[in-house]
């Protein structure tokens, strides 16, 4: 195992964990923070198609599973599952075979303005041959439903360690608790 990436996850976890300990405003405090957040999400994963650079739909499964440290904080861990095998080009010469890779991230996760959440973190490619180290950057938009209950459209940018880059698009089924 390579010891920069394990380096860079501390590094982020430290760097993290202080930006998440601010006080909440007068506005947040009025209203009680739901801690946990879970997720299912239906969606694609595009990734390059060889030298055409196209790109492949390939159709995924997430869960989610959150804490919130307050309105505008909170860590994620995140998984998706590509439920289909692929075959991608690396450094435009060896070619990969992907089957039914499944990526798991720890991402930081912050509320800028009502619904909207940025994401970003360090995380895992796992699949039989190799695994990769990835780094996922993320948007999603939470309507909120009731009763705790929110929809989520998400986009996601993976970019892997000396690999291919991956996008995906997907759709959230939360529910706060």
């Amino acid at each position: 195992m390579q010891k920069a990436p394990v380096l860079l996850s501390i590094l982020f976890a430290f760097i993290a964990f202080p930006l998440m300990s601010q006080h909440a405003t007068s506005e947040e405090e009025a209203h009680a923070v739901e801690h946990w957040r879970a997720a299912l999400l239906i969606g694609h994963t595009f990734v390059p198609a060889g030298e055409a650079k196209d790109h492949l739909a390939i159709p995924s499964w997430g869960v989610d599973l959150e804490y919130w440290v307050s309105h505008k904080w909170g860590l994620g861990l995140h998984s998706d599952l590509e439920i289909q095998s692929f075959i991608v080009e690396r450094d435009n010469e060896e070619l990969l075979e992907r089957e039914y890779p499944a990526v798991l991230t720890m991402d930081v996760l912050f509320k800028p303005w009502r619904g909207l959440a940025v994401q970003a973190g360090p995380g895992i490619e796992i699949e039989p041959k190799e695994n990769f180290f990835l780094v996922r950057f993320g948007i999603e938009y939470e309507f909120e439903v009731g009763h705790g209950w929110d929809i989520a459209p998400n986009l996601f940018y993976d970019t892997r360690s000396e690999a291919f880059d991956t996008w995906s698009i997907a759709l959230g089924v939360g529910k706060r608790f």
